[in-house]
């Protein structure tokens, strides 16, 4: 059964790959389109919000639409999306793409998490989840730098039409190899909006929010700050995002085995205080060793980075589905929710600290972010399950 989860773990592979793959190209982005930095950050922003609302929303849509359908469905309009980025003449039309690609984003990967989390016993829900989300390490090792290079050397747009074809290769790994996985109860919008107002789960999407927020305030400026501060090549830009790749895909497994055998709040802890520490270490190195010697810094500031930051989503939705376990697909779209409104203050956030302050500001931000997370969580140590909802048993977090 796990095997069949390689096909939607592709999927996540040419979404993320899409996704993260801005950190490397925004300057060129910027310069082709005649943009600044920060107003082809909003690119990134607009994306965020756009999957942030529509993830609860599909659900609801979708909610009677067999898994198999669903998640066919929105790999093949991804892909349209891309083709539709690779060609557009401007930055409106780009604009429009990314919003076409953070619909077609919302409706795959929740379903995917779900799907894998209810194909599974409960006791492999992590390690299952954590398959879904090597697609999106892997993108980060491969698809990133891969895509930095190929923009390099053939242009921006052709990145694009080549995360088209892995959709197109994807979807066909989904249809053929995927088994049939009924729709699961349908839940109404009114539900989803219950569940968040459960304090329990509100904290725990709240932590989603915060750290992905300062996650994203350093990803999708790190290439600018690269190339900005210590004078990376784009091949430079591309071997950092690789070690960042590495980190993460390690940071992935161990999320993965940490969600189903080790304290979720201790564990969570650890990883919040290294992303801040490392964080601020970004913007001291920026402002204090701009130089090669720096450089070498931020290589290991990047591994660091992907190493915390991809061992918290398995723990994350873990906790959630733990909360609900028949209610897995409703918490995880609003956790994918509270990642993208994450995702878009991030950005949004790091394009005005560039504006108002200085691109070697990111790194402050980011750690800001981090920082209230870990106070949200230390604060919230002893939180119980306060209420049910709509007649599910729950389980304590």
């Amino acid at each position: 059964m796990l095997r069949s989860l390689i096909w939607l773990a592709l999927g996540t592979f040419a979404i993320g790959t899409e996704g993260f793959m801005i950190a490397g190209i925004l300057p060129m982005i910027a310069d082709d389109l005649q943009v600044s930095v920060a107003a082809a950050g909003h690119l990134v922003t607009c994306f965020a919000l756009v999957y942030a609302v529509a993830a609860p929303l599909l659900a609801v849509a979708t909610a009677n639409w067999p898994r198999k359908t669903l998640l066919a469905a929105a790999i093949t309009a991804f892909g349209l999306a891309n083709i539709v980025a690779g060609l557009a003449p401007d930055y409106l039309w780009l604009m429009v793409s990314r919003v076409l690609l953070a619909l077609s984003a919302a409706a795959f990967v929740p379903s995917a998490s779900g799907t894998a989390a209810t194909m599974v016993a409960p006791e492999k829900r992590g390690r299952a989840i954590s398959i879904i989300y090597t697609g999106m390490t892997v993108s980060i090792i491969v698809g990133v730098p891969i895509g930095t290079l190929v923009a390099e050397h053939f242009g921006w747009r052709s990145t694009f039409l080549g995360v088209a074809g892995l959709a197109a290769i994807a979807l066909l790994g989904i249809l053929v190899a995927l088994p049939r996985v009924a729709a699961p109860a349908s839940v109404s919008l009114a539900t989803r909006l219950e569940m968040v107002r459960r304090p329990d789960t509100l904290i725990v999407l709240a932590l989603t929010f915060l750290t992905l927020g300062g996650i994203f305030a350093i990803n999708t400026y790190f290439g600018a700050l690269m190339t900005s501060v210590f004078g990376a090549t784009p091949e430079m830009v591309a071997g950092a995002l690789f070690l960042a790749g590495i980190g993460g895909a390690a940071g992935n497994l161990i999320g993965g085995y940490a969600a189903d055998r080790w304290n979720a709040r201790r564990f969570l802890t650890a990883v919040l205080a290294t992303l801040t520490i490392n964080y601020a270490a970004l913007s001291l190195v920026a402002v204090y060793a701009p130089d090669r010697h720096g450089l070498v810094v931020a290589y290991v500031i990047a591994a660091v980075w992907g190493l915390a930051g991809w061992s918290f989503p398995a723990v994350q939705q873990v906790r959630l589905v733990r909360l609900a376990p028949s209610l897995a697909a409703v918490s995880l779209s609003l956790n994918s929710s509270a990642l993208y409104f994450g995702t878009a203050a991030g950005a949004a956030i790091g394009a005005i600290a560039i504006d108002y302050i200085s691109i070697t500001a990111i790194g402050w931000t980011a750690a800001l972010f981090e920082l209230a997370a870990l106070v949200l969580l230390l604060a919230t140590m002893k939180s119980t399950v306060t209420k049910p909802v709509a007649r599910v048993a729950v389980e304590r977090a």
